[in-house]
C-alpha cells in the first residue's frame, strides 16, 4: 500500500516543522542536526534533498538511518512508531517523534539518544 505521504517532497512538511520547533524556542540549526543525525545526511546532502523537493520515499531511501533509531518510541498520532509495520512509514513517524520532542522542549542529548 503506497500512502500519499510518501510522495509528497520532504521541502513542502520542511517549513512547518521549522515553524513547530521555533514556536517553542528551538532553532532551524536542532531541527537539522536532529534530521541529519536520523539520516546520515550531511548538512549540504539535506539541504539538497529539500531543495530538489525529494519525495519522503526517496529522501529514506537515500538515507542510512541511525543504528539507535530503534530506540525511538513513544506515539505520534495515537500509533506507537516502534509497532509500525511498513518500514518506510515507520521512518517517517520516527523522524515526526523527533520534532515532537525537540519542540516539547527535550535535551537534545535525550532526543538524539545519547
Amino acid at each position: 500500500m503506497s500512502h500519499r505521504i510518501f510522495r509528497m517532497p520532504v521541502g513542502s512538511v520542511y517549513p512547518h516543522y521549522v515553524t513547530k520547533v521555533e514556536r517553542k524556542g528551538r532553532t532551524t540549526a536542532e531541527l537539522d542536526e536532529v534530521i541529519e543525525w536520523l539520516t546520515g545526511f550531511d548538512d549540504a546532502e539535506l539541504k539538497g534533498h529539500l531543495a530538489e523537493e525529494t519525495s519522503f520515499e526517496d529522501f529514506f531511501a537515500a538515507a542510512r538511518l541511525n543504528p539507535n533509531a530503534s530506540l525511538i518510541t513513544g506515539s505520534v498520532c495515537g500509533v506507537k512508531v516502534q509497532e509500525i509495520e511498513d518500514p518506510l512509514m515507520q521512518k517517517i513517524r520516527y523522524l515526526d517523534k523527533l520534532v515532537d520532542e525537540l519542540a516539547k522542549g527535550r535535551p537534545m542529548e535525550k532526543v538524539l539518544r545519547r
